[in-house]
């Protein structure tokens, strides 16, 4: 594994966020995500925080007639479950003041996952469990740790984007874009250190 490198720009306390005031991309097809890099401040901190902190996991699944090693460590944090971090209870509450008014309600979960190095991955989806896979809803995604690339693409073929995500970056998917959008983090061969993504949610989405 490469050792996690802070970054040089991360100099603010720790806990704390910068006014929400990202730019938002529209995809066409009722999709949109806005993206405010080093939205975060003290997010090295945080990363190291989390890593030690948080009961991480290892899951098995189902695929392709085998059970394989899911390639992330896992923990989700339900609705009303204390989240690890203050940080992080105050990046949401930030997010659902400034998205409530649009979305129609607050962030109620969240759910983390730590890539260790470039081995570690998510293939493309879309988070359509529950709700989300027949109402638009939004999707917030704090990233801490050394940058891993988020791919996006349209369901059904066409170009892709990729935004390149860690040290407090922020990337909200919102609208039609779980449904009509894929997401992934592919593997990479390139050195690259630990990062660790977590993604706020609201009521019933997975």
């Amino acid at each position: 594994m490469v050792p996690f490198q802070a970054s040089l720009l991360d100099l603010y306390p720790s806990g704390g966020h910068r006014p929400l005031t990202p730019a938002r991309t529209h995809l066409g097809r009722g999709a949109w995500i806005d993206v405010l890099p080093g939205w975060l401040h003290g997010a090295d901190a945080l990363f190291d925080r989390l890593v030690g902190g948080v009961p991480w996991r290892a899951e098995r699944r189902m695929m392709y007639d085998r059970v394989v090693d899911v390639p992330r460590l896992l923990k989700f944090y339900d609705e009303g479950e204390p989240l690890p971090d203050p940080a992080l209870e105050s990046a949401m509450a930030a997010l659902s003041e400034h998205y409530g008014p649009e979305l129609g309600e607050p962030f109620r979960t969240a759910g983390l996952c730590l890539y260790r190095d470039g081995r570690d991955s998510v293939a493309w989806h879309g988070d359509t469990i529950g709700r989300s896979a027949t109402e638009d809803t939004m999707v917030a995604i704090v990233s801490v740790g050394s940058p891993r690339s988020l791919m996006l693409r349209p369901r059904g073929g066409g170009p892709s984007l990729r935004r390149d995500l860690g040290h407090g970056d922020l990337i909200v998917m919102g609208g039609s874009c779980q449904r009509t959008w894929e997401h992934a983090i592919p593997k990479t061969a390139r050195p690259c250190g630990p990062r660790i993504s977590v993604q706020f949610r609201t009521r019933g989405v997975r």
